[in-house]
């Protein structure tokens, strides 16, 4: 039997509150995991990640983008790895 390999889809955030549910509809159900590191924010962007499945992490943002994607890349827990930034958006066949 085979199976398919899995993925990840990885994000890093501060304050995406007017972003974030654009992302996500536009790759649900793409995605096996979708893991959040967040920067700081002081709106709702963790508080919608978490309600929409995403696996929240806080990181200390120390001006490095690097540093926060490589976080976000730590955390996943599937076979391959997606990079997003919050302002992007997939053409999702399934919405």
């Amino acid at each position: 039997m085979t199976t398919s390999p899995s993925i990840s889809l990885c994000l890093i955030a501060k304050n995406e509150e007017k972003n974030i549910n654009r992302l996500l509809d536009s790759v649900e159900g793409c995605f096996d995991e979708i893991v959040l590191v967040d920067t700081g924010s002081n709106d709702k962007t963790k508080d919608l990640a978490l309600k929409r499945g995403c696996k929240v992490y806080d990181f200390e943002w120390v001006n490095d983008f690097a540093k926060a994607r490589n976080c976000a890349f730590s955390k996943a827990t599937s076979d391959y790895v997606a990079w997003m930034d919050l302002d992007d958006a997939m053409k999702n066949p399934k919405g």
